[in-house]
């Protein structure tokens, strides 16, 4: 994988270079951050071919996939069927209709992205998608099928065809993950290990003449014997699938173990982040009061593509004439109307109308949004369901290129802590689960082709500290304030200048909730950096200061951190030179 881009200190003021590039402006000073998370020496080291840290779609298939390598590792910092993917409503998304094609789903897609999807990436999702899909279902997977046994296909906001496949109604992931730990629990090539952190990266010890790379991890387990506290995983390929960072803001649709940390580990060991400014707020989340937090449950944008509405206060479909598509617009549309909407009226919420639906349709098609707006109190067969945005997904990660592989040999990544290239600005609805499945395959296929040599590790020289647990809710409401759906330059600036107040506060007691306090402050401040580079609303970046796309922006913002702190470059769709086999 190659970039070409130029280099930009974050505290550089630059002017336009020609070619039409884009300025930087000059970040405000931005919080102090370690080089590795503050932990006990590993007490144990165990020795595999192949480990993969996370336990969705994306690590479970990676697993499935590398099984005959050698000995294979999962690591994961729940049970093993936590997570994001048991969390997924909509469905998967795959040209299966007759009236379906590829080029279909590659155009929707790339519309989605705003202009900042890898051609070559989507086409490897889009043409690829089905076969893997097929697999899935072959693992045991079992999908909605219609009266002859077909696919039952439905619609979400983007497509212009039916390509959503569905379980249970509404309860697609869940499925899936089901499918998945059933079989990777009943495979003996295959080591699970619940209840596991990983902290950082290991390098390789190239001073003995190593090829540079990654060698492995360190990880603390929970537990007591030989498998507890903190150890190492040598590994001649570690796989980041490690799913997203919701837990940043005060409200995300997110599991609670979703804070970075994957994410946080590569950005400290050297790895490159590409898009991260892109995070998807998904338009309507279950409203549940001014002081609800954390995790909160979606409305499936599916119930719009079975003809629910969207309303406003007056009780208005205000997506009408607003986009083509209206209520079924691409995810990032709907959710900046929203937020305008709520804007206008002083509110805190729309509504999603359902009661066209009819109960049958409810009971059967979405059992589980009925219970959770039951739970609430909220009857959706006769009462319009409170809704606002929230944190939904992560479009940017680790860069990757076609392969999953990163700049730094040995370490892959899939799912959604990659950036594969097939987002851009902006996921396309559905998408996400097939991502997982193609490259978490593709990863394995290279690994089979060629997996990299063992790597004996160094000893970890970097700068060690953690940041406070106790900063976590303020730094969770900055992010939410300043840096969510809507954001602006005096906004990012003051949110820079919070998370810099708040990393000032050390913990002196390594833990888990210091690991996670540190990896959340790592990513929200990458992020924030990104953001306000960014000077254009493209996407899920939206600037109320830049209103539109800037044509110097086509392009990626890549972030990586160095002894002199967090340097990004940028470089223009057109240069991106993406390598795979």
């Amino acid at each position: 994988m190659r970039n070409h881009g130029r280099m930009v200190p974050n505290v550089a003021s630059l002017a336009a270079p020609a070619g039409g590039q884009p300025t930087f402006v000059q970040l405000p000073p931005l919080p102090e951050l370690p080089r590795r998370l503050a932990a006990e020496n590993p007490g144990w080291v165990r020795e595999v071919d192949v480990v993969v840290v996370g336990s969705g779609i994306a690590g479970l298939t990676a697993a499935l996939e590398c099984r005959e390598l050698g000995k294979v590792m999962v690591v994961t910092k729940d049970v093993v069927a936590a997570g994001s993917t048991p969390w997924a409503q909509g469905g998967i998304a795959s040209v299966q209709g007759a009236e379906d094609t590829v080029q279909q789903h590659i155009d929707d897609t790339l519309v989605a992205g705003a202009g900042l999807c890898i051609p070559e990436a989507v086409r490897v999702l889009v043409s690829e998608g089905p076969e893997e899909v097929a697999k899935l279902i072959a693992r045991g997977a079992e999908f909605d099928r219609d009266a002859l046994g077909a696919l039952e296909l439905t619609r979400e906001g983007g497509h212009l065809q039916d390509r959503i496949a569905h379980a249970g109604g509404d309860a697609t992931g869940a499925e899936i993950e089901r499918a998945l730990v059933s079989v990777v629990k009943a495979d003996p090539l295959i080591e699970i290990v619940e209840h596991a952190l990983v902290l950082d990266l290991l390098h390789a010890d190239v001073s003995s003449g190593e090829q540079p790379g990654v060698a492995g991890i360190t990880l603390h387990v929970l537990g007591q014997g030989t498998r507890g506290g903190v150890g190492a995983v040598y590994a001649r390929a570690v796989i980041l699938a490690t799913g997203g960072i919701g837990q940043i803001y005060a409200v995300t649709t997110n599991p609670t173990v979703s804070t970075g940390d994957g994410l946080a580990a590569a950005l400290r060991a050297g790895a490159e982040l590409r898009d991260i400014e892109f995070i998807q707020f998904h338009p309507t989340v279950l409203y549940l009061g001014p002081g609800a937090r954390g995790q909160l449950p979606l409305v499936s944008e599916a119930v719009r593509g079975e003809g629910g509405q969207l309303l406003n206060a007056k009780g208005e479909r205000f997506m009408v004439g607003r986009h083509e598509l209206a209520e079924l617009a691409p995810r990032d549309v709907v959710a900046k109307e929203i937020m305008k909407q709520m804007a206008a009226e002083g509110s805190d919420h729309v509504f999603v109308d359902g009661r066209m639906l009819g109960e049958e349709v409810w009971r059967v098609r979405f059992p589980t949004i009925l219970l959770n707006c039951r739970r609430a109190g909220i009857n959706p067969v006769t009462d319009l369901i409170p809704v606002a945005p929230a944190c939904h997904y992560f479009c940017g990660g680790v860069t990757t290129d076609l392969d999953g592989a990163t700049n730094l040999p040995g370490l892959f990544a899939c799912g959604e802590v990659a950036s594969s290239g097939v987002h851009g600005a902006n996921r396309l609805a559905s998408n996400s689960l097939l991502e997982g499945l193609v490259f978490a395959r593709r990863i394995a296929a290279l690994l089979h082709d060629r997996i990299p040599p063992r790597r004996r590790p160094a000893v970890d020289q970097r700068e060690a500290w953690l940041i406070d647990a106790s900063v976590v809710p303020a730094m969770q409401l900055a992010m939410s304030r300043y840096a969510g759906g809507l954001r602006d330059a005096t906004g990012l600036d003051s949110c820079a200048a919070e998370l810099r107040s708040l990393a000032s506060i050390r913990s002196e007691r390594p833990g888990l909730e210091a690991w996670e306090a540190t990896n959340l402050m790592t990513v929200a401040t990458a992020i924030v950096a990104s953001a306000r580079l960014r000077e254009e609303s493209r996407g899920a970046h939206w600037r109320d200061d830049f209103k539109g796309r800037r044509a110097e922006w086509q392009g990626h913002l890549i972030a990586a951190q160095g002894d002199a702190g967090l340097r990004h470059t940028f470089v223009p769709v057109g240069d991106l030179v993406v390598a795979g086999r």
